[in-house]
């Protein structure tokens, strides 16, 4: 029998025994130590600067589950040196960019240190006439296009606003575009890299496309800091889209809005962005008052289109007469800019004031992130709705769908200790989408919440190939340990 070293994929059993080194006394030396090496590194212990950086609003984590010590690198160099100096001394590495991730994915698990890369927010350069430019990790997507735009540029990945391109590209994230546009994956050309050991890597270097080797950009895409940190990316980036118009269509029923989303699909007209948003969603925006304007409390889509202007106009007038035959009650189609703001900026707004509908603090928001093909899409949500309803617990439920893609968030608020009961029935739902031929998560992650139902997505085999992978780049499971696959049986 061969050993388990010997294997291509390494199972939970078969794992090898992590050993972390967390004293007092080693911490304090691994300080030291870094600060020698490089002197401009900052930083600090404070239990009130190191608890955001593990616990948040979103991404809740036990008082056990927190950094000793925050880092604040400010280039590539500066990673390496803490990375190898962690390596050595067996300390654990999470790492903060704009904290909007999602599903325990910044605990710290086994405590240790963080790598907060606020320093790490520069532009590096524009390449304007190739179309990419060079970015730190705590680069924002949104500042990132404030400064594109007046250069008629633009970088179509739009999650949480908050986001930052390192925690963007180490969670595969996607948002309202990706329909149009694709997820991150289609935008990021070449990372540079600093592997658990401190070894620095560059993935490419600029090309549009390369079948040099073994595809080292995207197999960090997506392993939620678990396989390197980033400390560079090299972004594709487009021309800004001309002539957007938005639009805002509410109807009886969901099945109304969903039979409108699948005809425009079929139809082979290309929308910037088909989004989804059921009575209750639409309630809470109004209930938030983030928006100006009280919107129609009916299953809504949002819609945007862009392009030449035939395109637009064809766009708009086959989307005004498909909605009329499906018994619209309400349409608005708008070029100017204050009501794209407004009409927009209510979807863009929907994640916040879900949270808004806590009726006290100390309330849970909790959401799926599942995905399924799109023709499959309507039924995903109406089971979704039956099996929240069916508890019988009256907690507030919503779904709001990138539905041009087939994503769907079903959001439950319930008080802190309902919070198992109501993580129960979010599991249906995700097991409901992969009966769908689906996913559990189309761009929130794996984190440590999806763990165990990652096995019944890909199964033993796949995720056990993901753990040999993991344990090739990292051998000591320094880095953000414990998340997309268990290391250990006791965590």
């Amino acid at each position: 029998m061969s050993s388990s070293k010997s294997k291509s994929t390494l199972a939970l059993l078969d794992a090898p025994e992590l050993t972390y080194n967390h004293s007092t006394a080693n911490i304090s030396e691994l300080c030291t130590q870094i600060r020698g090496q490089a002197r401009d590194i900052e930083y600090t212990s404070d239990p009130a600067l190191c608890i955001p950086k593990s616990n948040t609003r979103h991404s809740p984590a036990s008082s056990s589950q927190v950094p000793l010590v925050i880092f604040y690198p400010k280039s590539t160099a500066d990673v390496s040196v803490i990375a190898k100096a962690c390596h050595e001394r067996y300390v654990a590495i999470t790492s903060f960019g704009g904290g909007t991730s999602l599903g325990g994915a910044l605990a710290s698990t086994r405590g240790g240190v963080c790598v907060d890369f606020r320093e790490m927010g520069r532009i590096v350069e524009l390449h304007e006439e190739d179309l990419d430019i060079v970015v730190q990790p705590n680069v924002g997507w949104v500042e990132l296009n404030e400064y594109l735009g007046p250069k008629g540029l633009f970088f179509p990945p739009d999650p949480a606003p908050g986001a930052r391109i390192g925690g963007m590209i180490a969670m595969s994230c996607s948002g309202t575009n990706a329909y149009r546009y694709g997820t991150i994956k289609s935008w990021v050309a070449s990372l540079t890299l600093v592997l658990a050991d401190g070894t620095i890597v560059k993935t490419r270097n600029r090309p549009r496309k390369s079948s040099a080797g073994y595809d080292l950009t995207n197999l960090v895409i997506g392993s939620e800091g678990t396989l390197a940190l980033v400390t560079e990316a090299v972004l594709k980036v487009t021309a800004v889209p001309k002539n957007l118009s938005v639009g805002i269509a509410s109807f009886e029923t969901l099945q109304m809005a969903v039979d409108v989303v699948s005809k425009i699909l079929k139809s082979g007209h290309l929308l910037e962005a088909i989004e989804l948003a059921d009575q209750e969603s639409v309630g809470a925006i109004n209930h938030s008052k983030l928006t100006n304007t009280d919107f129609l409390e009916l299953p809504t889509l949002f819609l945007k289109f862009a392009g030449s202007t035939a395109t637009v106009e064809a766009q708009t007038q086959y989307v005004e007469r498909l909605c009329q035959e499906h018994g619209v009650r309400s349409l608005e189609i708008s070029s100017e800019k204050e009501r794209i703001d407004v009409i927009w900026g209510a979807r863009k707004c929907l994640g916040n004031a879900l949270v808004t509908m806590k009726k006290k603090d100390s309330d849970l928001f909790l959401s799926t992130d599942a995905a399924v093909p799109t023709s499959k899409m309507a039924r995903l949500i109406e089971e979704s709705v039956r099996i929240v309803e069916s508890s019988g617990r009256g907690w507030f439920c919503a779904n709001v769908g990138h539905v041009g893609d087939g994503n769907v968030h079903t959001a439950i608020v319930c008080p802190r200790e309902d919070k198992r009961d109501a993580e129960k029935l979010l599991s249906q739902i995700q097991r409901l989408a992969l009966e769908l031929d689906g996913t559990i998560t189309g761009e929130h992650g794996v984190g440590l919440k999806l763990r165990d139902l990652l096995i019944e997505e890909v199964g033993d085999e796949g995720v056990d190939m993901i753990r040999k992978i993991k344990f090739a780049l990292d051998s000591k499971g320094i880095l953000n340990p414990d998340k997309v696959v268990r290391l250990g049986v006791e965590i």
